[in-house]
Parts: structure tokens; sequence; C-alpha cells
């Protein structure tokens, strides 16, 4: 657990007012000084987040924020980054000083969790120095002291108990889709984008998935497939390959074989691979001028190679002969105005959560945007759809 990626992890965020005692209780919660206290009010500018175990739950991200409520031009700033903070949360605590607590700010917060459909709990901080008695009106709310070990713990007890009662964040890449026992062939290219010493997360996340689920695999380069197709081709119940190696991939595998790529199978985990699937529908509306918004879900030095800023873009230039525009955002960054756009094109999204992902397609979808993904584009763009996403079943769209 103690190597689970942030983003494999459930997001708890801790929101409040300024000076509520939020970081001195994230700190309490690691049992760690990571985050910076003091009486000042706004200390806290950017959110920090911090892998923990909560045992015997599992592993969790915790989030400290910025205080609500500070009206100055930087506490309108520290509340945006606050507020982007809920796109990728799991679970929400509000931590509320008893002796300063707006009740009006905190229903307010609450009406936000409701609207993303985030659980959340009240946690009335300071209880060692603070009248506690309006505690009795909050049902589930808590009092807690950082000077108090065992209140900490209680707070930690009672989380583990909502955390088991939400839905899990992850669900798998692979599991329902092959039985037990099937075998599947990975290609991993081996290009310039291919990180030194090691593979990248899909890959990685899709080998423990098929030894999860009792699947055998076979890891081999593109250079190597058309061997390994002779040698396996018979027993082997689906290939898996890189969306970069879709097309030539494709010419070398069978049609008796199901064909699919890592990002495929990351936005049937993460997101909604039939939204995506529609998406991309899109591509035959473009015109000259058309501007499209390539998400990345992580950031990196963008090579000649570059599969989201440089092939794809490139793609459907040659694909539909059109003046694209394109626009580029990384990591957590995701404007809020996404009328402006005819298109969306993102990352298959293993470095942020499955919150996050599922906020991005509904808030595409309140814009009245169509949403797509690298391997969808790709497989779409090579003429290959059709198969690509015939792993999915019967409810995928057509």
């Amino acid at each position: 657990m103690e190597k689970t990626p942030i983003a494999f992890r459930t997001h708890v965020s801790i929101f409040g007012a300024a000076n509520a005692g939020k970081s001195s209780l994230f700190n309490a919660m690691l049992d760690q000084d990571m985050a910076i206290v003091s009486e000042k009010r706004g200390t806290t500018t950017d959110p920090v987040t911090k892998a923990m175990e909560l045992i015997p739950y599992g592993p969790i991200a915790l989030t400290d924020t910025a205080g609500l409520g500070d009206s100055t031009f930087l506490g309108d700033k520290r509340a945006e980054k606050t507020k982007k903070i809920l796109d990728r949360t799991d679970f929400a605590i509000y931590a509320a000083d008893p002796a300063d607590f707006d009740e009006t700010e905190y229903r307010s917060a609450a009406d936000a969790f409701t609207k993303r459909k985030i659980e959340h709990m009240l946690v009335f901080t300071k209880s060692d120095i603070s009248d506690i008695s309006k505690i009795k009106k909050y049902d589930g709310a808590l009092s807690v002291s950082v000077k108090d070990k065992s209140s900490i713990e209680r707070l930690k007890d009672e989380l583990r108990k909502r955390l088991s009662k939400i839905s899990p964040g992850e669900s798998s890449m692979l599991g329902g889709l092959l039985p037990d026992g099937a075998t599947v062939i990975h290609v991993i290219p081996i290009d310039s984008e291919a990180p030194k010493g090691r593979i990248i997360l899909p890959q990685v996340q899709l080998i423990r998935d098929c030894l999860d689920h009792g699947m055998k695999s076979i890891v081999v380069r593109d250079t190597e497939l058309e061997e390994a197709i002779a040698e396996y081709g018979g027993r082997a119940d689906l290939v898996v390959t890189d969306s970069q190696a879709f097309k030539f991939v494709a010419s070398v595998v069978p049609d008796t074989i199901p064909l699919t790529s890592y990002s495929m199978l990351m936005a049937r985990m993460k997101g909604d691979i039939n939204t995506f699937i529609k998406g991309a529908a899109a591509i035959e509306s473009l015109k000259d001028g058309s501007k499209i918004l390539m998400a990345e879900a992580c950031t990196h030095n963008a090579s000649h190679e570059d599969i989201g800023r440089v092939k794809i873009p490139r793609l459907l230039r040659q694909k539909t002969g059109k003046a694209l525009e394109f626009d580029y955002y990384a990591h957590h960054d995701f404007p809020e105005n996404l009328t402006d756009y005819d298109l969306i094109i993102h990352c298959g999204g293993c470095m942020i959560n499955s919150r996050a992902m599922v906020n991005r397609v509904m808030f595409a979808e309140e814009a009245g945007v169509p949403i797509t993904n690298y391997g969808v584009v790709l497989a779409y763009a090579n003429g290959i759809l059709d198969r690509a996403k015939q792993i999915f079943g019967s409810k995928t769209t057509k």
C-alpha cells in the first residue's frame, strides 16, 4: 500500500474557514508536521496532499486546503485553488472552530459537496479550549483536539467506517471482460517517449490487473509482436497495445483475436468509455478554425514524438484536411469555460483519480461539448475503432 500511486488512492480533503485548525488536523491525522501551522489567518496558501495508510481501510490521499471566507485578492485566489480540489475529492472533512463557526458558510460548502455527490462529515476542532455544546445539533458531527490523540483516533475510526460505505474510487481495467485464465499479449513499444529503465503506469497497472484476475501476460515490443502471434496466437484472448502503435499492431494481429489499447482500458476504469467513443464522432464535424482542448493528466517534457502535442494534432489535421486549433492543459489544470471548444480529447487519465475524470466528463456534458480520449481518437483515425471497442461488449456505443 505504501507504493500505491496517488491517482489510485481514495482522496480525502479537509475544507473549512481560515484559521479553523485544518492544517493542525491534517498534521495530527498524518502524525507528521507536513503543513505549516500558525495563528495567523491564511497561512495555508496552496493545497498540500500526502499519501497515508488508513488501516484497515487502505491507502488514501489526504489534502489540506486554504481557508474559505477570506475576501482579499489573495484570499480569492486561494479559494479558487481550494474549490478545484473538490473536483478530485472522494470524501470531504469540514473542519470548524466552535468559537468562530459560520453555519451559513458551512451550509454553502455542504451544498457544494452534495452537488458533486461527495460524502462529508463535520468536525469541530479545538475541543480542548472551546465550548463544543453546539455539536449536539449536528447529527454525525465529531469534536477533536490535536492535543488529544484518542480523539484523532476516533476521527480516523469514523472515517474508516464512512469510506467503507462509499463506492470504491477505482475498479479494474480488465475485470469482467475476460475469464480467469485468459491470455493477454501486451504490446509495449520502446521509443524516445518510453521512460528509461521502466514502463509507464497504465502498462504496469494492466499487468497487475491480469495477475489479480488469474490471467496470463505475454509482454513484447512491437518489433516482436509477429513472432509472439505465431507462438501464442491460438491461445491469446486479447492483444493490448500502446495507442500510438494501433495501426501497425492491427495489421499484424488476426481479426480472430480481440484488440484494444491501454488508454481505452484506462478510460473504462476511470471514466466512461461509451461517452468517449460517442465523442469521437465529432471529428467528422470539425471545420477550419475548430478549437480542440487537449487535456493531459500528467506533466512532462514534450518531444517530437509526443502523442498529445504532436502526433494526434498532426493526424487529425491530415485526416480532416482542416486548419484546426489546439489548446493544451496539463495535470490538474482544466478550463472552467468549455463552451469555446468544439471537442475535448483527454489522455488515459492514469495520473488523476476516477473522481477527477468523471467530473471532467460531467463538465463537458454540461457544456454540450463532446469529449473523447487519446486511444479512441487514434483507433478512430486509423479506421479500427469498431474492432478496438468490441472487447467492451454489446453496450458499447455504436
